[in-house]
């Protein structure tokens, strides 16, 4: 065979399996876990109601879980009773199959927290509990479990571990939070263990880990009881740590990556050094400089959206929503016309869910905040918490027991 011809086929066949696990791997707001999703051909308006609902699910039980989406199938948790159980779901809304899982967290905002992850044929998501679990997406099948905070010495918190996990080629990144084994990675097709971090030795904070590429190294940051840490992905070192303090602990928010600089958003805190924090990575990646800290931004857990040099989000139990300066993190408040809550970005537009049930589509700059359509969410139970998911020109928004899937194609 041609040399040539040969070379150029297994680049296609390079390109096309890269291209393929890429599409069947879903993640934690977005490809990046920043927010941001890269679907085209979106509406850039939606009727009176809403755009059309395709399909709805009520039954799930109490969970904030958002959907994971891959292999051709949607995937959520929920928490009929006291138990977990994980539902799969084809594209049509029909229910494939759904398996308990174990004890969920049942003691307040009661529910599952963890979102999907959907890797090709494997399903992987934390119990409230602190048990990671992987499951054959096809035939419901346990592969295994682990049970972080008894194998780890880790403990609890005062609402449940909400980390959604991180994969990072063939591991699985969690953070049980126990005092010499902090965060730890696992293979993801076994479960065992490759390599645990002491970190900073806090416990977990509710928040869900970000993998970073920085020149040329590549950093795990995410936040524990009262910092935000830096640790090697490959090895588990720990290099840095920064100051972030929230009254109750509580860092729900993944932290944001750009250009060399890392943002973190949590509320207030008694003791200051809270809010928006701003750390700049040295060239090894392995310290940061605090750029700036506004303890003024209080966003808990709807997440921020960085675009073309400007910060995006809401204040946490308010209807105010900011613009924030990313080089010196001075705030404009730019709309109290809609309730704070989550938000993502798509296609030039935001997709904002407040707290208070509504789902907004928004045209946002520096100075302004233009809803160019909204519509409530009339089915399901409890908080507005889950973040939306838009796949394949679809939006699925999920409120306590219910999943609803909506058509957002042009």
């Amino acid at each position: 065979m041609n040399r040539k011809l040969l070379l150029s086929g297994l680049g296609f066949l390079i390109l096309f399996s890269c291209t393929k696990q890429k599409e069947n791997v879903s993640h934690w707001r977005g490809p990046d876990r920043q927010g941001i999703y890269y679907e085209t051909g979106l509406l850039d308006s939606w009727p009176e109601n809403g755009p059309d609902l395709i399909w709805s699910y009520e039954g799930l039980g109490a969970g904030h879980s958002s959907p994971g989406i891959g292999n051709n199938k949607v995937f959520v948790t929920g928490m009929p009773d006291t138990s977990g159980v994980l539902y799969s779901f084809d594209m049509d809304g029909n229910l494939l199959w759904q398996k308990e899982y174990g004890e969920e967290w049942h003691v307040n905002y009661s529910g599952s927290r963890s979102t999907p992850l959907v890797i090709n044929e494997l399903v992987y998501f934390v119990s409230g509990m602190g048990e990671v679990f992987c499951f054959n997406a096809d035939n419901r099948t346990k592969v295994w479990s682990v049970d972080l905070l008894k194998k780890f010495n880790g403990k609890n918190i005062q609402w449940g571990i909400a980390e959604s996990v991180l994969i990072d080629d063939d591991k699985i990144i969690c953070t049980p939070g126990g005092p010499e084994h902090n965060v730890v990675a696992l293979n993801r097709h076994t479960g065992e263990t490759v390599w645990t971090s002491k970190g900073f030795g806090e416990l977990s904070a509710y928040c869900s880990p970000l993998l970073v590429e920085h020149n040329n190294i590549r950093l795990i940051i995410t936040m524990t009881a009262s910092s935000v840490i830096g640790i090697d992905a490959d090895t588990g070192e720990f290099y840095w740590r920064a100051i972030q303090l929230q009254t109750n602990n509580i860092h729900a928010n993944t932290p944001v990556y750009d250009k060399g600089i890392v943002y973190c958003s949590s509320t207030s805190s008694r003791e200051g050094n809270s809010g928006l924090l701003a750390l700049k990575l040295s060239a090894d990646g392995k310290s940061v400089e605090q750029l700036y800290r506004n303890d003024e931004f209080k966003n808990l857990m709807g997440g921020i959206v960085i675009l073309d040099g400007t910060i995006y989000g809401s204040s946490y139990r308010t209807r105010n929503w900011y613009s924030v300066n990313v080089q010196v993190g001075e705030e404009k408040l730019i709309s109290s016309d809609l309730g704070g809550g989550v938000i993502v970005y798509a296609e030039g537009l935001f997709y904002c869910y407040s707290e208070e049930g509504e789902v907004a589509l928004v045209k946002m700059d520096p100075d302004s905040f233009e809803i160019i359509s909204k519509f409530a969410v009339l089915l399901g139970t409890d908080q507005h918490w889950a973040h939306p998911v838009i796949h394949n020109k679809r939006m699925y928004i999920r409120h306590g027991n219910a999943l609803m899937v909506y058509n957002i194609s042009k």
